[in-house]
């Protein structure tokens, strides 16, 4: 039987990162973001923000590594799978943007399924800008608007994790979790 997959989702800086770490510590299996390998690999090579420079690309390599993870998770023995962000997320960000896009962001978000979807609010005391992270707090009110609009669009149901402490987040998602499949 294949895992279930689980996404953790939301806009930048509402604790995602946090949350995956604390569910790994407590031995789920986690397939975390990878928008800050392909943002550093881009440095590398010159490119400040390669999202701002090249948004097309940008989100063509975060869609390429996050149908791998989706891929890589089927073949997992553990029966529930994390991930740091989906898909969907991909298509989410370009809609933010405004960004004109093919019509393969939305197909993948349709043919690569998740069985639950996790959207944290966005959380203004805990939100803080980083070197990958280069949206303002306002911009990631939109971020979360998009996100949660593609989520809708797509026919899932984004279970919102409210604010607290990492364990108490990520106990309410065990909790969640346990009460669906029960």
């Amino acid at each position: 039987m294949k895992p279930k997959k689980i996404v953790i989702t939301g806009g930048p800086g509402t604790g995602k990162s946090s949350i995956m770490h604390q569910l790994e510590a407590q031995g789920a299996c986690c397939f975390h973001e990878i928008s800050r390998q392909v943002t550093l690999e881009a440095r590398k090579n010159g490119v400040e923000q390669l999202f701002l420079t090249d948004p097309i690309y940008f989100s063509q390599k975060l869609l390429e590594g996050r149908i791998r993870q989706f891929k890589e998770a089927e073949n997992e023995t553990n029966p529930l799978v994390y991930f740091d962000r989906g898909i969907p997320d991909v298509k989410a960000y370009l809609d933010f943007s405004k960004t004109p896009h093919s019509s393969i962001f939305l197909e993948a978000s349709m043919q690569y399924r998740y069985d639950f979807v996790f959207m944290l609010p966005l959380w203004e005391e805990i939100y803080i800008s980083d070197n990958e992270r280069y949206e303002n707090y306002n911009q990631a009110v939109d971020i979360h608007h998009a996100l949660v609009a593609h989520y809708n669009a797509l026919g899932y149901n984004p279970i919102e994790i409210p604010p607290g402490s990492v364990a108490n987040r990520t106990d309410f998602i065990f909790n969640q979790i346990k009460a669906i499949l029960a």
